[in-house]
């Protein structure tokens, strides 16, 4: 039987995220890893995805995987603003007795379907994700991933690409974070990467609201599709301004 909370959303708008993520405060944030998935995240939450704290363990639930989990602070913050975690747990993040680990928990926190750690997994993960939704007959809900273009370096990404084009897993997306900190170059880039797989890709400013909307929602059938998310290169953290956060009307 699916069981489902009915906790109510509270109104935080993307401008809250800036006061949400410097409550959580400690050593190894890794910070520019966070800010680099703030806006990619936000407008997947806000508005693209099918799923909220009612309906986190429903069957036709749209999957976000989070395989880019080194830094969550931004996710956390999300799934703060979208009610799935009350905001008093953020300051504790990365204490011995909180649930916001360096890493998400699946166990530990809501919203979250698998737990990250070593990178390469969540892309493959998706994979097996699709296709178990497709052997179900479950044809609605749609599977995401987050990524970093360097996490694109491990192996097992290479296998995951190179086997959904082919399989038409069309309900299967990928978000690429590129903050140029892959080590190994690609040829044409990485879209072409996934074109070469027989991927639908989109390559967007990650930054730009109204172009990564349009870049998740873009039809692809019969094709998994790639969003490929430019962001500043990786360099020092600048932590957002710490600023109360403000309900929205």
């Amino acid at each position: 039987m699916t069981t489902t909370t009915t906790v109510q959303a509270p109104a935080y708008g993307f401008s809250d995220l800036h006061g949400l993520m410097p409550l959580m405060t400690g050593d190894e944030k890794h910070g520019p890893a966070a800010t680099s998935t703030l806006d990619a995240l936000w407008v997947l939450y806000h508005r693209v995805l099918r799923v909220s704290p009612g309906t986190a363990d429903a069957p036709d639930r749209d999957r976000f995987l989070l395989s880019k989990g080194h830094g969550p602070m931004a996710y956390y913050a999300v799934l703060a603003a979208k009610g799935f975690l009350p905001v008093d747990v953020l300051p504790g993040f990365g204490s011995y007795d909180s649930p916001l680990g360096h890493h998400p928990d699946r166990l530990l926190v809501p919203g979250a379907e698998i737990g990250s750690g070593s990178l390469g997994h969540g892309l493959p993960i998706a994979v097996g994700t699709a296709l178990g939704l497709r052997a179900q007959g479950l044809d609605g809900p749609a599977v995401w991933v987050l990524v970093g273009d360097a996490e694109l370096d491990e192996g097992s990404n290479h296998e995951a690409i190179a086997y959904a084009g082919p399989a038409g897993l069309d309900r299967l997306h990928v978000l690429v974070i590129d903050n140029s900190s892959a080590s190994h170059a690609r040829p044409g880039g990485l879209a072409a990467r996934f074109e070469a797989a027989g991927w639908s890709t989109a390559t967007v400013d990650g930054r730009d609201h109204e172009a990564l909307h349009a870049a998740y929602t873009a039809p692809h059938p019969g094709r998994p599709h790639a969003v490929i998310a430019r962001v500043e290169p990786k360099g020092p953290f600048v932590p957002p301004t710490a600023a109360k956060p403000r309900r929205q009307p």
